[in-house]
């Protein structure tokens, strides 16, 4: 049992008493977006592959936004314990998020009260995971927050994750520069582990793209996937007809954005886009991961404002072009990422730059591909229910 007042059912006693009689560690993974759930699925993978730790994940978020695509792909691969509706479809806006947000929260603190996890794992900085950390700190249960600590300005994104540092109790950062900004906001030593990204794990074993499914994608030289950061409709198009523009009519697979507010104007631009783009609404991850693979070994690069260009692109063999101010502060791999403004000449220049096949190129700061094993180790080392551990204390 998590903390005082979470007394439950008697159905709910008595499956605390069946999980502490088995002594596992009951871990309730949150996931709110596709791309968040590609980073979470291999922690998952470790996490249920330990005979000491019970898988919990908690689908949220986009996940149910209709048709929700990406819903039945975290149902094929995980039993969902259960599930947060936080959006509405049709309503995108940062408003709109407030009113999305203030619905997780409640919904989480029923969900938690009910499955009674030892520890909630967040990852990031959206609202799905800043409703979720929320519900679990008022509400008194263990929070772990991974890739704590890093610099990615987005729409609220830095002030977001930074507030989810300050409401969790383990922070397992993704590299040193990361977990030095975690202690520098007066968190314990004790609690910060550095773990790598787990957006690394798994990619090795993932093979580029074959003939037959490039060839069905159009044979693209260049992937965007672009992203709103909060403007207006009419901003957002403009940005994104400013990126195709750059491609030159040279063939492009674009990818649908994420929900943040501005959304329909990237999808306005991308319905509009010459014939030379083809749009696809999700691809898995391994698809994803394939596809840039094969991009990146064919001289193209993934182009837009996905943290993927920064993280998955450089450990994958694909260069990228970052545009405009969205993972501003982020680290990056060495000469596989150009940054640049957001506008057609730039982005065109950035192209040639990052493809060029005389540039040097060095490793990237992520970790060795072993992150969700990691996690979960410390997930099953670390006593949720130690004196004080939920007990925070200004240290500066």
């Amino acid at each position: 049992m998590i903390g005082d007042g979470w007394a439950g059912s008697k159905d709910d006693r008595a499956r605390d008493a069946r999980a502490s009689a088995d002594n596992r560690r009951r871990i309730a993974v949150v996931t709110g977006t596709r791309a968040e759930f590609g980073l979470l699925a291999p922690v998952m993978e470790a996490i249920r592959d330990r005979a000491d730790c019970e898988l919990l994940v908690i689908a949220a978020g986009a996940h149910l936004i209709q048709p929700g695509l990406t819903f039945r792909e975290v149902k094929a691969r995980f039993d969902v314990a259960d599930s947060v509706p936080m959006q509405t479809a049709g309503k995108v806006g940062r408003w709109h998020d407030v009113e999305s947000l203030g619905r997780g929260i409640g919904r989480f603190g029923r969900s938690f009260e009910r499955i009674r996890p030892d520890w909630v794992v967040v990852l990031g900085d959206r609202i799905e995971a800043f409703a979720a950390a929320t519900a679990a700190s008022v509400g008194g249960a263990a929070l772990a927050h991974i890739h704590g600590g890093d610099r990615a300005e987005g729409v609220a994104d830095e002030a977001m994750r930074h507030a989810i540092t300050k409401l969790a109790h383990l922070h397992l950062p993704a590299t040193e520069t990361s977990a030095e900004r975690v202690r520098r906001m007066g968190e314990p030593d004790g609690s910060i582990e550095v773990v790598g990204s787990p957006a690394i794990d798994g990619l090795d074993a993932i093979a580029p793209m074959d003939d037959e499914a490039f060839r069905a994608l159009g044979s693209p030289r260049f992937v965007m996937l672009h992203h709103p950061i909060g403007r207006t409709d009419e901003l957002e198009e403009h940005g994104a007809n400013q990126i195709l523009a750059a491609f030159d009519g040279r063939p492009v697979l674009a990818l649908h954005p994420n929900f943040d507010p501005g959304r329909d104007g990237i999808m306005r631009a991308l319905m509009n886009a010459p014939g030379s783009v083809r749009v696809r609404d999700h691809l898995d991850r391994a698809g994803f991961v394939a596809l840039i693979k094969r991009v990146g070994a064919e001289g193209g690069a993934l182009v837009g404002n996905s943290s993927a260009g920064l993280i998955e692109a450089s450990a994958a063999g694909c260069p990228s072009v970052d545009v405009g101010e969205r993972q501003g502060g982020r680290e990056r791999a060495g000469g596989w990422t150009e940054w640049t403004h957001e506008d057609a000449g730039s982005v065109r220049d950035a192209l040639r730059a990052v493809t060029d096949p005389a540039r040097t190129r060095g490793g990237h700061p992520f970790g060795d591909g072993r992150s969700g094993v990691r996690i979960a180790r410390v997930l099953a080392e670390q006593d949720p229910h130690a004196a004080g551990l939920t007990r925070k204390r200004c240290a500066y």
